[in-house]
């Protein structure tokens, strides 16, 4: 396959960001009223991390057509 035919691979990382974001927004309010910040920076990180493993699943299932 040449390189316009070839399906692009798509990257979840982003929307790993907003959800860890918005998450990690509500559990920092629940779970830390009175400095809760520390829950979106926990809640981004873990989406990026979890995007991460699916998009390195993701990755493993497209088989390299040649």
């Amino acid at each position: 396959m040449n390189e316009e035919t070839k399906p692009k691979k798509k990257s979840n990382v982003g929307m790993g960001i907003v959800y860890g974001l918005v998450f990690g927004t509500i559990i920092g309010l629940i779970l830390f009223p009175d400095n809760f910040a520390i829950g979106p920076g926990i809640g981004m990180s873990l989406g990026i991390v979890i995007a991460a493993i699916m998009d390195a699943n993701q990755n493993k299932r497209i088989p390299d057509e040649e």
